[in-house]
């Protein structure tokens, strides 16, 4: 018989969590407000809020702390995590920031005007917000099909050229900083894109004479995606796709927190010297000196080590399939999830899901909410909290995708507590026509809410 497949890894530590009761579970969502985001660590059994800073790190980059180097200025923790960007990205001029939103923060402040326009493909929470602050526009311009969660587009991160040059053409070209292309798409579910898409955006911006950005925290799993999904990329490794993905960026920001492999840290890096230059005075205004940025020397030793080993094909077939594993067995016991099932998390569609609960009652939120208090899962909303107001109007805004996603940490889970997941949702499935009221919002911040919202049953 076939040999089954297995971890790559073995485990030299472990770290007890405990299984509460339904009962505690209710009574501590219920002083949280609602609001996963406050509830303690401990009264989480299984955590799948995110995969950003909670991987677990390997022998070799435990090693690595031991060897940072603090120095203020001029750190070899630096220029060895400065190598490791040019060999693997290709960028010249590299600034180290303590995660992806503060690489957003230092280069929007070089390049993002009040009433510009950034297109890109279903920007994250924290680069609309960071665009939304300086009275700009993020623009969707994410093909159509990603939006069908039972079609089988294999890359459904992609952005449309069509609607991508449709917004071009309609507006000058000082109103357009940059083109945003994230790695793989977080809020379309973790859907790669292709390297024709890349390839075709590159050719597009170069006729408007725009500068292409890519969101890189999960830049290594977008190219297992295009090694696995894509003609002509299956006996290139790794390393080599990601070689020909950078080609067509002028430059990157990235929370080391996903593909990093570490709890903490950021990359932002770029080809022009000139927005180097001014990017400097920003980073040294709002994380540290250009050497260190916010980052520890160990901490920059350690992300080095992660570089290598996230852009090893035996890691990423391991830390894929895991997410598959869990994405398998929900489609199987008929719960609608987005498909083709992605790299980091399973988003489940909770539009589907939970069909009597009205859109304006937060529909992914209270599918969260029902599986922690199910199973002790802490999931994360990724619908109508997370997209905020409009920030003229302040009406909500009501996105065509409802997703709970269930982001699953790098190293850290076993498949055993993948079960544990499945069967809690089936346990809601069962039952989910008894589901027909969610929330109210009593309490929310004028941006990016849903991390610090209060709500109450309606």
């Amino acid at each position: 018989m076939d040999l089954p497949f297995a971890e790559n890894y073995k485990i030299k530590m472990v770290e007890p969590i405990y299984r509460s009761t339904r009962e505690e579970r209710e009574k501590w969502i219920h002083q949280a407000h609602y609001n996963l985001f406050n509830l303690k660590s401990n009264q989480v059994f299984i955590d799948l809020l995110t995969d950003s800073g909670t991987g677990a790190m390997s022998d070799r980059q435990w090693g690595a702390l031991m060897t940072g180097d603090e120095s203020y200025a001029g750190s070899s923790s630096y220029f060895h995590l400065k190598e490791k960007v040019k060999s693997i990205f290709g960028f010249d001029y590299f600034l180290p920031v303590h995660q992806g939103r503060a690489a957003e923060n230092v280069l929007f402040s070089v390049l993002v005007k009040e009433g510009q326009l950034v297109p890109g493909n279903s920007h994250f929470d924290t680069t609309k917000g960071h665009i939304e602050f300086r009275k700009a526009k993020a623009i969707d311009c994410t093909i159509d099909e990603a939006f069908d969660t039972n079609g089988m587009h294999p890359f459904k991160g992609n952005i449309s050229i069509d609607k991508l040059t449709q917004v071009l053409e309609q507006h000058p070209r000082e109103q357009i900083p940059m083109i945003i292309v994230t790695l793989t798409c977080n809020s379309s579910g973790g859907q790669p894109v292709s390297m024709k898409n890349l390839r075709e955006i590159r050719e597009v911006a170069d006729h408007y004479q725009i500068p292409v950005i890519f969101d890189s925290a999960r830049f290594a799993e977008n190219a297992w995606f295009i090694q696995n999904r894509e003609a002509g990329y299956q006996n290139k490794s790794i390393c080599e796709i990601v070689t020909e993905m950078y080609q067509y960026a002028d430059g990157m920001t990235m929370s080391s927190k996903k593909d990093g492999i570490v709890n903490i840290g950021g990359i932002l890096a770029m080809r022009r010297e000139d927005w180097y230059q001014q990017a400097t005075v920003y980073n040294i205004m709002f994380e540290g000196f250009i050497t260190y940025g916010g980052m520890a020397g160990r901490d920059m030793n350690a992300l080095a080590i992660g570089l290598e080993e996230v852009t090893d094909g035996a890691y990423l077939e391991n830390r894929i399939r895991q997410v598959h594993y869990l994405g398998n067995q929900l489609i199987e016991l008929g719960i609608p999830v987005q498909k083709p099932l992605g790299g980091h998390a399973v988003f489940v569609d909770a539009k589907r899901f939970l069909q009597q609960v009205p859109k304006e009652e937060y529909i992914a939120q209270t599918l969260a909410i029902e599986l922690y208090l199910e199973a002790g899962v802490r999931g994360v909303e990724v619908g109508t909290l997370l997209a905020d107001r409009d920030p003229l109007t302040k009406a909500n805004r009501y996105p065509q995708l409802e997703f709970l996603r269930l982001a699953i940490p790098r190293r850290t889970y076993t498949n055993n507590h993948m079960d544990v997941v499945a069967a809690g949702l089936k346990n809601i499935f069962d039952r989910r026509d008894q589901i027909t009221r969610g929330f109210r919002i009593v309490e929310e911040a004028p941006i990016m809410r849903h991390f610090t919202v209060k709500l109450k049953r309606k």
